[in-house]
């Protein structure tokens, strides 16, 4: 009995007990290590992207406080302006491509009927362009398109209409050139000979814009002065808006020429 004992296996139960802590560190393990390449695959994108959003809303930020020391220019209260900006990246760069065309029907007494007198310029414009967020100074106004989708405005440009009178400001840029990068970076803006063109007993105006921000400028000068839209076409940019008046109004065109530089 004794050797029949004596060639018995017994079973220690600690080594159960090593497997079992072995197996439960195991699945804890995989668990971690599941949870971390989720967190790696799913968090880090969602990460950049807040990442992103933030530094485009920084961006509109900035603008919205270079548009008020710019048109300082534009209102003829200062001849210059240096403003610094923040870069996430990207580009800043300063193009004459936008234009804005006024037409309108005014009454000439010399001859009894309305004459059609024309007024149109590029406008240009100041742009950041961040991974797919574009915002920009154009013609006194900022205006943003964020994805690629269609552009808002982002602070009003100084048009008016009260009392039968429409201002039309014209913050004509010049100075082509872009910068690259992350950083400061100070914008320059001197401003040239300040022009004003008077126009008396209009009964209509015409308004044709060609822009990236069309879709904006259109959305807002509809509202702002109360003209209706008359036309877009996205394939060129531009949209068309025009107003007939029941009585005559007073049309004032405030020309601001400006340079600009980036350093």
């Amino acid at each position: 009995m004794s050797e029949r004992r004596r060639g018995m296996r017994i079973k220690d139960p600690m080594t159960d007990d090593a497997v079992s802590e072995l197996v439960d560190f195991s699945i804890i393990l995989s668990i971690i290590l599941l949870a971390t390449a989720v967190i790696v695959v799913a968090g880090i994108p969602i990460i950049k992207h807040t990442q992103e959003s933030q530094y485009s809303q920084n961006i509109v930020q900035s603008f919205q406080v270079l548009a008020p020391n710019i048109n300082k220019v534009v209102k003829g209260t200062s001849p210059s302006q240096s403003i610094e900006l923040k870069m996430y990246g990207g580009i800043l760069s300063v193009t004459s491509d936008s234009y804005m065309e006024v037409s309108m029907k005014v009454w000439n007494s010399s001859n009894g009927s309305y004459d059609t007198e024309t007024y149109g310029k590029h406008m240009g414009m100041i742009e950041n362009d961040y991974y797919g967020t574009s915002v920009a100074y154009e013609n006194t106004g900022i205006w943003a398109i964020y994805d690629r989708g269609n552009s808002v405005m982002k602070l009003e440009p100084l048009f008016t209409y009260s009392n039968n009178v429409l201002f039309i400001p014209y913050s004509s840029l010049s100075g082509i050139s872009s910068l690259s990068g992350s950083g400061l970076v100070r914008v320059t803006t001197d401003g040239g000979r300040r022009t004003i063109e008077s126009y008396h007993n209009v009964s209509q105006v015409d308004i044709s814009i060609t822009s990236e921000y069309h879709e904006a400028w259109g959305e807002h000068l509809s509202e702002k002065i109360d003209m209706p839209i008359v036309s877009r076409d996205a394939a060129n940019n531009t949209v068309h808006l025009g107003r007939t008046y029941t009585q005559d109004i007073d049309v004032y065109i405030i020309e601001s020429p400006m340079h600009i530089t980036l350093n």
